[in-house]
């Protein structure tokens, strides 16, 4: 996260001014969203954010967040209300899980209207678990986003040391295509115990067994 320039603290001291939040939310394909929380425009970093996107529409608003405790990581929900079934669709989207998310805090000149450098990045995450409603005709999607030390938590439930899993991550990589006994622990942090032949000559067979080597 940045911390907050020269500029910006002396722009929170006035007894008056004009935050803004802004959200950008990096779905698949070439557009990104880049909302405001309120009217108007604001450009910073390169970036351009607008109260009302002609394809996804307009942020309804943001949750408060805090620092996690003991298992849990930050997290917040936006609430955005787009125009068309087809927003939705694509906002919810399986597809667009695990989409990076950023939000800032920022504060507007009150003559110039120009942004005060530099907007305040205080979240990033990834998009999560949406939910879709209608209130009173008007579409509504409660999206969830995960901070990125959600990773930390998380347990590998499902993981196996077998082919099939193995290729699910990694796409023709049949490293353990003919490979038996992978139930066995593999070993960590010591070197590999030395394989025991059992029997003399020709019918020398290795156990796999830690061992005296004969």
């Amino acid at each position: 996260m940045s911390s907050l320039t020269p500029a910006f603290q002396a722009e929170l001291a006035k007894p008056a001014l004009i935050l803004f939040g802004a959200v950008e939310i990096l779905l698949p394909g070439p557009t990104p969203v880049r909302l405001l929380d309120g009217a108007g425009v604001a450009t910073f970093d390169g970036r351009t954010f607008v109260g009302r996107d002609e394809t996804f529409g307009v942020l309804g608003g943001v949750s408060d967040f805090s620092d996690g405790l003991d298992d849990q990581a930050p997290n917040l929900t936006l609430t955005l209300l787009p125009p068309s079934n087809a927003a939705m669709a694509a906002l919810a989207a399986p597809t667009a899980q695990g989409s990076p998310v950023a939000l800032w805090v920022g504060a507007m000149d009150a003559v110039t209207g120009q942004v005060i450098a530099d907007p305040d990045l205080v979240f990033v995450g990834e998009t999560d678990v949406p939910t879709q409603k209608v209130n009173d005709g008007q579409r509504e999607l409660e999206l969830t986003v995960i901070s990125f030390f959600d990773r930390f938590l998380e347990t590998d439930e499902g993981e196996r040391l077998n082919t099939g899993f193995h290729q699910s991550i990694w796409p023709g990589e049949k490293g353990l295509e003919f490979i038996s006994f992978v139930r066995d622990q593999p070993v960590w942090g010591a070197d590999a115990p030395k394989a025991v032949l059992v029997g003399t000559g020709a019918s020398q067979t290795p156990t796999g067994v830690p061992g005296i080597v004969l």
